[in-house]
């Protein structure tokens, strides 16, 4: 297979060598918008780029009809439109905050926790998340996908950085070290404590996740997610 990849820094770097570790080819490497993208050229395009051009590299190859891996946050804002135009185009679409199979297997307890937690009336939720010191957002991506998976099964409505309050989920981000992300939820009573975690030791499942979903989607039409490629539905 032959794949695109939209950004190149670290996690690109990741992708290419697991990807041709895997029997795939790399025939681009974008790490400027401005650059010239031979579409033509590509069975998958694979972005970790920056929020400022995240939407339009993926547009730009639904409208090329290249299947697109996207692990990048920071820019759904304009996911709505993107998932208009890939369907418009016949394109075909992944995004995930976290490609790790692991973490998609936690998001998944994540909810089913939460289901067995509704209507309990004793317990307050909290959530926490740790990476490394250049991760520029906060919280990350995981963490708002697992506090959304908390919100869609109890009757919490929000969450908010730092801040707790009646149907708020808190969520604590801690920027230390060369940590590749921690992330906790724990539902605490007056009597005791029940928490999940799920911790990387290295960011290479990321990379093998979103590889393997490129393999996956190839050929495909449509919008999925990582529980279509797991198939958890």
């Amino acid at each position: 297979m032959k794949i695109g990849l939209f950004g190149y820094g670290k996690m690109g770097k990741m992708i290419e060598q697991i990807a041709q570790d895997r029997g795939h080819s790399i025939v681009a490497k974008i790490d400027d918008p401005s650059q010239d993208v031979e579409y033509a050229s590509m069975d998958v395009a694979i972005d970790f780029s920056t929020p400022e051009a995240a939407f339009g590299n993926i547009t730009n190859c639904f409208k090329n009809k290249v299947p697109v891996i996207s692990g990048t946050t920071g820019w759904l804002d304009k996911f709505s439109e993107a998932i208009k135009i890939c369907e418009e185009h016949k394109s075909a679409f992944i995004y995930a905050s976290n490609f790790s199979l692991g973490v998609n297997i936690f998001f998944e307890l994540n909810k089913h926790l939460a289901k067995m937690m509704d209507g309990s009336g004793q317990y307050k939720v909290s959530m926490e998340e740790i990476h490394h010191t250049q991760k520029l957002d906060a919280p990350s991506g995981t963490a708002i996908t697992l506090a959304e998976g908390i919100i869609e099964h109890t009757p919490y409505e929000n969450w908010k950085l730092e801040q707790s309050g009646d149907k708020i989920i808190p969520i604590k981000s801690i920027r230390e070290g060369m940590v590749p992300g921690t992330h906790s939820i724990s539902y605490k009573s007056s009597v005791d404590t029940i928490e999940i975690k799920h911790e990387a030791h290295n960011r290479e499942g990321f990379a093998l996740g979103a590889v393997i979903a490129s393999e996956w989607i190839h050929g495909k039409t449509g919008v999925f997610s990582m529980k279509d490629v797991l198939n958890l539905s």
